[in-house]
Formats: C-alpha cells, structure tokens, sequence
C-alpha cells in the first residue's frame, strides 16, 4: 500500500502568490490526483510536524536559530538573496520534515512501505543556510534518521529535478554508503551550476555518485538513454531503502527551466526504483515531490509518480 500525505499544514510551505515556489503547488497535485481516482487507491494521512531535535540531525543549532528569529518577523533571506524568509517559515518547513519523518515510521512498522509527500525534496538547503528556495534539506534528515534511528546502512537517493541536489550531493560526497543518482540540467545552463560528471565522490566515496547533466531541451528520448546506467548503477549497490526526488520542473514549460522531458519519464523512474525497492529494499521507497513551477506539469508529473509507485506497490 502507499501512504500520501495531504493537508493544507504541509501546502503552507511557499514565498507567496507572485512567488514561483507558491502556496498552491499542493493543490494543483491533488485536484489531479482526485480527478484521476488515485485517493481512493492509497493510504491518507495528515500532514506531522517536526520538533527542533529532528531537524538538529542534519542542520547546525545556529542555522536553526536564525530560520527561528527570521520565521517570527518574515523579513530578510535566509541565503545571499534566493530564499526569503516568511512568517511561519520554520512551521511551515517542519511539517515538510516531520510528514518524511512519520512517513519512515509507517514503512518500517506499519502496513505502508512506499510513501509519497507532494512538498518536500528540498534539496538545496546545506547544513548551516538555505539555498535555492528550501529553508531546511528534508533529505539531509531522512538519511540521518535512516542510519541513526532504523540502522539503515546504504540509502540511494535518486535525484530528476531539472536542478542539480546540491545540497544532498555535497553533504555525503565523501560518504560511500549514500549512493546518489542526479539526472540534471547541466550546470553551465541553470542553477546551481553543479553536478558536472566527474563529480564522482570523492576519498573512499569516490565511484559511489553519478552525476548525469543533460543539455537544454533534453527530451524523453535523452531519458531514456542514460537512464540504463542509472539503474545499473543503482542495482550494484542494492540499497535498503530508496528515496526519489521527483521534481517537475525537468517536464517541458517549465517557467525558470530548460529540459523537457515529459510525466512519462518521472513514471518510468518511480516504476523501475519502485520495483527495485521491491527486490532490495523489503519494498522501502520514499517519493518527495521536489521542485516544480508550472502548475499543470506539478499536476500530471507528481501524478504520474504517484501512479506508477500504486501499481508497483
């Protein structure tokens, strides 16, 4: 069974209505998925805060503490001028975490092991600033619950958001157990200007990353081709659990991207790591919705994963 989390507490999370990152991303996703019947096919929960020790096991105490100060007035940036603080940012983001977090808790002690929350992948975000539109890295937090709270060893985090995951890539480029598949847009074309091929890992991590960056305009046809050595890559680890980083902002007409791929590929991807958790992983994937501008391609790529992660639970 897959578990869905849903509710306006974890819609809150955005930068306002002229904002690109708005608060109405999470509802574009789920008037689709109830026009598409896919709420009648999975597990509702509501959305599950966080407290300030959960978001400690990745992010620094003074981090913490400015996001709190900024979070109270809503004035300033929580970087060098991407990510605006808004009133109700560090409840707003602790939702994003917390909703991860629970969701975890259901895959190894409930009935659910795949899991999807439409906001979250907030991959930018380092331990000590915030990056790129997310205050706080919720992938940072699940791979260090994962290890420190399930005993997980090897986790793959999977990434196809149009933008490089920074923020993940560089906080466990030196460590082996944190296998990374990025599929991107080259660097040189749109931020963060990261995530060249030879970045690889590096010390004993080296070989344990592969970065994939795809000119503009890469199509499904450019998917498709690398997507082979994604997935062998993935398969000589045998992760124990999975986490995909579905943004829709790598589907064509995107407003601040340039790739456009179309909800197949995003369906194509969840299929093949959903049935690999299968085999692997006791059946443990965990999908976060990522980035994503144009409300139609949030609409049907999300729903597309959605879809392809029910028929390969």
């Amino acid at each position: 069974m897959v578990c869905v989390y849903q509710g306006e507490a974890l819609g809150r999370y955005g930068f306002g209505d002229e904002h690109p990152f708005g608060t109405d991303r999470l509802g574009a996703f789920w008037q689709e998925s109830l026009k598409q019947g896919l709420d009648k096919k999975v597990t509702l929960a509501d959305p599950v805060a966080c407290d300030v020790s959960a978001i400690a096991r990745f992010h620094t105490s003074d981090y913490i503490q400015k996001v709190q100060t900024q979070s109270e007035s809503g004035t300033g940036y929580l970087d060098r001028g991407d990510t605006p603080a808004f009133k109700g940012a560090f409840t707003a983001t602790s939702f994003v975490i917390g909703s991860g977090l629970d969701g975890l808790e259901r895959m190894f002690y409930g009935k659910e092991r795949k899991i999807f929350v439409p906001i979250a992948g907030l991959h930018h975000a380092q331990r000590g600033s915030a990056a790129g539109f997310c205050v706080f890295n919720d992938i940072g937090v699940l791979i260090e619950t994962l290890r420190s709270f399930y005993q997980i060893q090897r986790v793959a985090y999977v990434d196809i958001d149009a933008h490089h995951g920074d923020g993940v890539f560089y906080s466990y480029e030196n460590d082996p157990d944190v296998i990374i598949v990025d599929i991107h847009e080259d660097g040189r074309y749109l931020y963060p200007g990261t995530g060249a091929a030879h970045e690889i890992g590096i010390g004993e991590a080296k070989g344990s990353k592969l970065n994939i960056p795809l000119a503009p305009e890469a199509n499904d046809r450019d998917f498709y081709s690398v997507w082979p050595d994604a997935e062998a890559f993935l398969r000589a680890a045998k992760p124990e659990v999975i986490i995909l980083q579905a943004g829709a902002d790598s589907i064509v007409g995107d407003p601040i991207t340039h790739m456009a791929f179309s909800p197949a590929a995003h369906a194509h991807a969840t299929a093949r790591l959903a049935q690999m958790a299968n085999e692997f992983a006791d059946g443990r994937m965990i999908v976060t919705g990522g980035g994503g501008y144009n409300r139609t391609n949030i609409a049907l790529g999300w729903n597309a994963s959605l879809k392809a992660l029910i028929d390969n639970a």
